[in-house]
């Protein structure tokens, strides 16, 4: 047995933050978490210490995404000193890149329905009115893709949103879109990149406390319901109203599960809008709820998380269950087989379909389509086959979203973006009304979205895809494997010799520097392999390609076991 550490191990002034922050916590929770592991840490508990150094041990990073951590008290979780730290640090990048002559800033702020959401919404609002920002506040939890909508429809220069997205109950986050004066047209109302996010977080003073930073009790604008209904009125005009008759979009029975979040207060008035009028929410998983009881982790994505979905789709005799996360920008899909199975559609797959319905518009319109260097190459190919432009980006929607002339874009972990001009992020809702409009053209036709599949790759052959995600509790298990891969590299995949190793670090002329590896055979295999930008996870994302099926499914189902693994060792 481990002896006990007096209260000496823990560092002196680790020590000092600790107690202050004890004291001055506005959360009743965190403080008594807090006091309670001190004092226990005191007694020479082992485990309290080592809670407490857990907390402290370092200010939380503010990137590309923001923040994103477990919610409670500390220096290295979400709470709301270091939401005020950031939004000050947020304030002083606005006001010194705006200059003293321009007008103030304008920031919209939105939050979902997590744990402590609200209260980091509000402080936000609180800290930007006082550094004489003009500050609208959405005036209850929304989704995400509403808050990044806004910030392009009222012209703001910031806009943040407070929400963890799809990860786990405990956590938080804050995510921060630039707009309005602070950018190019390409990346207005996306999120940050570098380096923008390098400059916001050389201003977040990591040592202000509570009296340190200026805090308005009132000033800020909370919008009212003609926004939220600005965003759903541009959302139904994804949708070609010349269609709604000829698809039989009411004949569609269609399972909706919110995941516990807020995706049910827009989505299913939206389909009932454009004339989805069976629309059927799983209701246990219908209010939101920030423990997401009937879930291990709320992401669609996750083993067992369409359950109950896919029980209500056989009861009701469904034709298509639809998905979102919690913060309602992801989309899932899932279609009865032949034998009335229920599987989930891969993101590739939904990322596939989606391009090739939009394709004929974007044509049309001059329009590109892009998807991540992660994501299957099928898009890329359907475009080529359309004479549509295509560009591979960087994971995240930050860079999809910023491909030049985008008029689609998507990434293989659920995300697309069927409409940059209203929303210049990934958008689950706007993406679900297109996936539904697709769905019901089908079956209007006697077909299913099994058959669309078929279609597709019978245009550019099969380009079956699968991940291997590996999750830790030390992200030092992480860096430790990117070394190993690195140093040793893969000299084979299913048999077929690797003819190509990119350390994606190194960046090229048409991307930036990532921490990621791909590796490709001459037969069409290819792995990437990543640290999760939002998870303690390593990712490796894999695919192949094949003029038939089988060989395909085959050949991919080796490198997945191949890379399963190898990570796991």
């Amino acid at each position: 047995m481990t002896a006990p550490r007096d209260t000496a191990a823990l560092d002196p002034q680790l020590l000092e933050r600790a107690r202050r922050w004890a004291l001055e916590e506005p959360n009743a929770q965190h403080a008594a978490t807090l006091t309670a592991e001190l004092e226990a840490a005191e007694g020479g508990d082992v485990a309290a210490a080592e809670a407490v150094r857990s907390r402290f041990s370092g200010p939380l990073t503010f990137g590309t995404a923001g923040l994103r951590a477990e919610e409670g008290p500390g220096e290295s979780r979400m709470n709301r000193l270091v939401v005020r730290r950031a939004t000050a640090g947020i304030a002083r990048y606005l006001l010194d890149t705006l200059g003293e002559d321009e007008a103030p800033p304008s920031v919209v702020i939105g939050y979902d329905a997590r744990h402590g959401s609200a209260s980091f919404a509000r402080d936000s609002a609180g800290v930007f009115t006082a550094a004489g920002a003009q500050v609208t506040l959405l005036p209850r939890p929304l989704p995400t893709p509403v808050l990044a909508f806004l910030v392009r429809h009222l012209n703001a220069d910031a806009g943040v949103m407070v929400t963890a997205s799809h990860n786990p109950p405990a956590d938080n986050g804050y995510k921060v879109y630039l707009g309005g004066r602070m950018t190019d047209a390409a990346g207005r109302g996306a999120q940050i990149v570098t380096p923008a996010d390098a400059e916001i977080a050389a201003r977040i003073d990591h040592e202000a406390w509570f009296a340190d930073i200026p805090m308005a009790n009132s000033g800020w604008d909370v919008a009212d319901e003609e926004l939220v209904e600005a965003y759903s009125e541009a959302a139904l005009g994804v949708l070609d109203e010349d269609r709604r008759e000829a698809t039989g979009r009411d004949a569609l029975t269609i399972v909706y599960t919110p995941m516990h979040g807020v995706g049910a207060a827009v989505l299913p008035g939206l389909l009932e809008r454009a004339g989805f009028t069976d629309v059927n929410v799983v209701a246990r998983q219908a209010e939101p709820d920030p423990d997401f009881p009937t879930v291990a982790f709320p992401n669609p994505e996750e083993p067992g998380a369409l359950d109950l979905s896919f029980d209500a789709a056989a009861d009701l005799g469904a034709d298509l269950v639809i998905a979102n996360d919690p913060d309602a920008d992801r989309l899932a899909l899932a279609a009865p087989e032949a034998d009335g199975t229920w599987r989930m559609l891969s993101g590739d797959q939904v990322g596939a379909l989606l391009g090739a319905h939009l394709l004929p518009r974007l044509e049309a319109l001059g329009r590109s389509t892009a998807c991540s260097i992660v994501s299957s190459p099928q898009l890329s190919r359907l475009a080529e086959h359309a004479g549509v432009p295509h560009h591979a980006t960087l994971t995240g929607f930050k860079w999809i979203s910023r491909a030049p002339q985008i008029g689609y874009g998507y990434e293989e972990a659920l995300g697309y973006c069927v409409a940059p001009d209203l929303v210049r992020d990934k958008d689950g809702m706007t993406a679900a009304l297109v996936a539904a409009d697709l769905a019901a053209g089908l079956k209007a036709e006697g077909r299913s979205v099994w058959d669309a599949l078929a279609d597709l790759d019978a245009t550019t052959g099969a380009m079956p895809s699968a991940q291997v995600s590996v999750r830790v509790e030390d992200v030092q298990i992480i860096a430790d494997a990117m070394a190993r891969l690195r140093s040793e590299g893969i000299a084979e995949l299913a048999g077929d010799p690797v003819t190509a190793s990119v350390d994606l670090a190194a960046g090229s002329e048409d991307l930036p520097p990532t921490d990621g590896l791909l590796f490709s055979t001459d037969t069409g295999t290819r792995v990437v392999i990543r640290p999760s930008g939002t998870e303690p996870k390593l990712k490796c994302y894999l695919g192949t390609t094949d003029a038939d099926p089988q060989t395909a499914r085959t050949r991919l189902a080796a490198v997945r076991d191949q890379i399963a693994a190898l990570v796991a060792g």
